[in-house]
């Protein structure tokens, strides 16, 4: 007989928990009232420590999406690609990206969370928007898809409510850092997504939650064998967060950043990361497109205009803009050798952009827009960060994250690649 204590006795001394026993346990902890919250974080410590075999985290991570519906958008008529990142600061990659590979002849069903830390969330960007809203229909999702090609969006509540309970629990119990706990969140809702294809962009670096390459590698190792064995094709790209993703950190001011990629220009690493995961993206879907050429033509823009306006949004009106600016200077002539992702991060989450709890607002205007890079010839007194805040109150502590990120080096740096690994067929 199948018995709460029983699973997490196995786990804790190192045992394959069975088919069985994965089923039970999470049917049972997603529609509450058999398992304790301590009971299913004593198992969340469990698998911490002791890991998952890989087909049993299959197990696991099929009984998650049969928590809840899988979408169906075989009536969305088109080949289906969705993109994941695994999160960072001035990761606004998915706004470019969506409306980039709509416009190269796929659907994409980019389903997005919110920001927690110093990571940025999706929806948060997209909210800067006035009259923008994230909650569709299935049946909204899939004619936006139809009609326009791409849709940014929060999940629906049928989406691997399993996750949600267990995510909330990880969060408060230090079990978050765990390999076969974060592969199973993501992979089970872009599973239930229904999307064909997948193509994962796993962070390492300060402003990533797995710093370490390795620890990168072996996640995006172990989520693209997810996909592949639930018959989504998967690949993942392991790109670098040592630093902010093109020139901004914050709602308002990322959105800007992003519009003047569709429209030409911004800054050449994020174009570099978005062209990469596009080109996969494409190759996934079977298209015969150049993604460089597509973005160059404009039409991405006209895809994300369209698909801000079917869900409400007006990008015709102004965007949020802080009423206090702060600059940082530097006191030494040199070039830029480094500018702590991580620091940033901490200090746009600081001036209002990010939360700490989920149920925390963020401000849309609040944010650190980079005047300098690694890599930039740097000036004594030169402004090298724009600190923006609704309220000027928040500059001091924003400055103490910044303590220590900024360093000015005798030479100039070597480059660093931002794409260093592909996983995947």
């Amino acid at each position: 007989m199948v018995d709460t204590v029983g699973i997490i006795r196995a786990k804790r001394d190192g045992h394959r928990l069975s088919d069985e026993q994965i089923t039970w346990f999470i049917h049972n902890y997603a529609a509450g009232g058999v398992i304790a919250d301590e009971q299913a974080a004593a198992l969340a410590m469990a698998i911490f420590f002791q890991g998952m075999e890989s087909d049993e985290l299959a197990v696991w991570t099929e009984a998650m999406v049969d928590s809840g519906s899988r979408l169906d958008l075989g009536a969305v008529g088109l080949p289906t690609v969705d993109k994941h990142s695994t999160g960072g600061v001035g990761d606004k990659v998915s706004l470019i990206l969506v409306p980039l590979v709509a416009a190269c002849g796929a659907a994409v069903p980019q389903l997005s969370g919110r920001g927690l830390g110093h990571s940025g969330g999706t929806l948060d960007k997209m909210e800067a928007i006035p009259g923008w809203r994230a909650s569709l229909s299935v049946d909204e999702m899939v004619d936006q898809m139809r009609r326009v090609g791409g849709v940014i969006a929060g999940a629906t509540e049928d989406i691997s409510p399993a996750d949600r309970c267990l995510y909330a629990l990880r969060d408060v119990t230090a079990t978050v850092d765990s390999i076969p706990l974060i592969a199973s969140s993501i992979m089970s809702k872009k599973i239930a997504e229904g999307t064909d294809s997948l193509v994962l962009d796993v962070k390492f670096g300060s402003g990533s939650f797995m710093p370490e390459l390795d620890r990168a590698r072996e996640l995006a190792h172990t989520m693209v064998d997810l996909g592949e064995s639930n018959g989504v094709r998967t690949v993942a790209l392991i790109t670098a967060m040592h630093t902010v993703l093109g020139r901004t950190a914050g709602n308002a001011l990322e959105v800007v950043e992003s519009l003047k990629v569709l429209e030409g220009e911004g800054p050449d690493d994020l174009i570099e990361v978005t062209l990469a995961l596009a080109d996969e993206m494409v190759a996934l879907a079977g298209l015969d497109a150049d993604p460089a050429e597509v973005l160059a033509s404009g039409r991405p823009r006209e895809v994300f205009e369209e698909m801000v306006a079917a869900q409400g949004g007006d990008l015709s009106a102004d965007l949020p803009i802080a009423p206090h600016v702060e600059v940082v200077t530097v006191e030494e002539a040199g070039w830029l050798g480094r500018l702590d992702c991580l620091s940033v991060g901490i200090a746009a989450w600081r001036l209002g952009a990010g939360r700490a709890r989920k149920e925390d607002t963020v401000s849309a205007s609040a944010g650190v827009v980079c005047l300098a890079k690694p890599g930039d010839a740097i000036e004594v007194g030169q402004p090298v960060l724009e600190l923006h805040a609704e309220d000027p109150s928040l500059f001091a502590i924003a400055r103490e994250a910044l303590e220590g990120a900024i360093e000015v080096v005798d030479e100039a740096p070597a480059p660093m690649p931002l794409v260093v690994d592909r996983i995947g067929a």
